[in-house]
């Protein structure tokens, strides 16, 4: 995918301060020759940019723990022109995670293991978490390609509970929503009720689900006003009228066929207005439930269930007739070619198989102008070279939340940087701003690395880089400093854990003017809390990560603003003027990240004062306040 340079780039000199541009291909004041490394581009792929490729997973895992490895089910490392390392976007939906009050309690202080093996997986292949959200068993992932992150924009997450009423999170669903390249795509993740006769109730549920997700902003709101839906999960329809000899007669003999015709959802594409517009591909794979565990065999308890297809992805793309495009171009719909639809026998360690799905999408047009272009000297062999150069799209609205973070090639999600440093915007000439990363801050040794530009707004990084190289001279003194910076492994694992604790999707009662957690039965559930909502009160944390750990004690000016540190429920906060950190916390050890420990003022005036806590984290944004309320399992993205 194409992304647009910067026009006159040229070689950054070893001087921090401010200055115009300097010539391209220059020579640098010690004679060494450098290069501007810019916004992020991909030479002769303009086709491709018109045509992503995305991969849907969907799989009911039955509270197992995860296998070993997922690289044939992700098709990674093959080289097959359809395999998912050469997909742009990845959607992962996966049902029944392990939800036991014990797990939940070690899955609130570290990453789940499912999300960590699929990270874990894809990192490799230049793949990002976009967002994710989790709704007890429920979770649904989003990835992409870090090189697209600039053009996917408005990111929102929701849930419904639909188990016992509205009141239990084992049935519903949950979404991720977000405009890719100007279109408004929507990924809806399902576990819907179980066993043959509840054909009726899955089809309330879904109804409920559909009329119950709401999103912010102008564009699409409700999910079926998407230009492109995604709908896939354990939607649990079974196969009517034959009996389970047949079933399995018709499986060995591979006439899948004659079992499309009694397939619920199939029947009921038909007869269903809520389906009307939804698109699936042939089912040329075996039921993927239900096995015994272990092996690819079909039930043979005293149960004995029927072979069923539970497992499935559609799609929907909104028609002409359907109301106005989200996108506000009616003529340049997007179209939608299915290039795969499989099961994935080799994987026992679930009841279900899992499902993939491969899908290219052909934009007639596409936005792909960055917010900000990011410009940068392509090797970094002294601290003082640590200058980065940007300008903004007149459009962008900035936040004084906005960061710049120094990535290691393959890095897994926005917060998994080396360092950082807040986007204070030094004006340098005219539009083009500047920023300089610390000594201490900078990872010792030599390495790949990726600047990206964190917009509070968006919620995702809207400028990144190519990739540039960073030499500098290792020494105790350095390693030492390394350390204590949080470039060591260990650091960036505890940052990884306390950053991707799940969250709960339910505000506080009277602090949120809209609930992104809907239900029918239960408006506002409070779901599983280590700690009260940050939204309670204002934090006063000016660190993307709760450690604090790149940062002197006294911030750099911020530009002279003036402002209130907060941030109202609604918009952005102000651009706040100079600040100190707080006293010193007493850290959690790196044992239990996503708790933390309070001092209290002997008067009573809580810690440091009245309104002065430093929140748990609950989103991958450096503010504190959260202000987009708790979500059960989000990210906040």
């Amino acid at each position: 995918m194409e992304g647009q340079g910067v026009s006159g780039s040229g070689r950054l000199g070893t001087q921090a301060g401010p200055g115009p541009l300097p010539t391209p291909h220059g020579v640098s004041q010690t004679g060494a020759p450098s290069k501007v490394v810019s916004c992020f581009q991909l030479p002769g792929k303009e086709k491709a940019a018109l045509e992503p490729r995305i991969t849907v997973v969907t799989w009911n895992v039955g509270t197992a723990m995860p296998p070993d490895d997922v690289t044939s089910l992700l098709h990674l490392g093959s080289s097959s022109s359809d395999d998912s390392d050469k997909a742009d976007m990845i959607a992962i939906g996966l049902q029944e995670v392990n939800s036991m009050i014990n797990k939940r309690l070690k899955d609130a202080l570290f990453t789940d293991q499912w999300s960590e093996l699929f990270m874990d997986a894809l990192g490799p292949f230049n793949f990002v978490l976009v967002s994710t959200v989790r709704m007890q068993g429920v979770i649904l992932l989003l990835f992409a390609k870090y090189y697209h992150l600039p053009f996917l924009r408005d990111v929102q997450t929701d849930c419904t509970r639909t188990g016992l009423g509205g009141y239990w999170g084992n049935k519903g669903g949950v979404s991720v929503r977000l405009a890719a390249f100007g279109h408004m795509l929507c990924f809806l993740n399902c576990h819907l009720p179980a066993h043959m006769d509840k054909a009726e109730q899955r089809k309330d549920n879904f109804q409920t689900i559909l009329s119950l997700q709401q999103f912010q902003g102008p564009g699409a709101q409700g999910i079926l006003d998407h230009d492109l839906v995604f709908w896939f999960g354990d939607l649990n329809f079974r196969i009517e009228s034959y009996d389970l000899h047949f079933v399995k007669f018709a499986i060995d003999s591979e006439q899948l066929h004659q079992l499309w015709e009694k397939d619920q959802l199939n029947m009921a594409k038909s007869t269903w207005p809520i389906l009307k517009g939804f698109q699936e591909g042939p089912l040329n794979f075996a039921p993927t439930f239900k096995f015994d565990v272990g092996t690819n065999k079909y039930d043979t308890s005293a149960k004995k269930r029927k072979p069923a297809w539970t497992d499935r992805i559609l799609w929907k793309v909104k028609a002409p007739g359907g109301g106005p495009s989200p996108s506000g171009r009616e003529s340049h719909r997007l179209q939608v070619t299915q290039h795969s639809y499989r099961s994935h026998m080799e994987y026992t360690v679930s009841d279900h198989k899992p499902v993939a799905a491969q899908f290219v999408l052909h934009f007639a047009f596409r936005d792909d102008v960055p917010l900000v272009r990011l410009e940068v000297a392509d090797e970094w062999v002294r601290p003082e070279q640590a200058v980065v150069r940007y300008r903004m799209e007149t459009v962008f609205a900035r936040s004084s939340w906005d960061w710049i973070g120094l990535y290691r090639v393959g890095f897994r999600h926005c917060k998994d940087y080396v360092a950082y440093v807040w986007a204070k915007h030094e004006d340098v000439d005219g539009n083009i701003y500047q920023v300089t990363f610390s000594e201490e801050s900078l990872p010792k040794g030599q390495g790949d690395f990726i600047l990206g530009y964190y917009s509070h707004i968006h919620s995702i990084l809207i400028g990144v880089t190519e990739p540039f190289q960073i030499s500098l001279p290792t020494s105790e003194l350095a390693s030492s400093s390394t350390d204590s910076s949080g470039a060591s492994s260990e650091d960036e694992d505890d940052s990884t854990l306390e950053l991707l604790a799940p969250k709960s999707r339910s505000p506080s009662p009277g602090k949120s003017k809209r609930h992104r957690s809907r239900s029918p039965g239960l408006a506002r559930f409070p779901g599983l809390a280590l700690r009260p909502s940050s939204r309670e009160r204002r934090g006063t944390s000016r660190s993307p990560s709760p450690q604090s750990r790149c940062l002197p004690w006294v911030a750099p000016d911020r530009g002279g603003d003036s402002g209130s540190r907060g941030s109202s429920e609604e918009g952005a906060p102000g651009p706040p003027g100079p600040w100190a950190f707080q006293p010193p916390v007493p850290r959690s050890l790196g044992l239990l990240p996503a708790l933390r420990l309070e001092t209290v003022d002997p008067g009573g005036g809580g810690s440091w004062g009245p309104d002065r806590e430093v929140p748990a984290p609950d989103s991958l944004s450096p503010s504190p306040q959260g202000r987009q309320g708790l979500e059960e399992g989000g990210l906040g993205l």
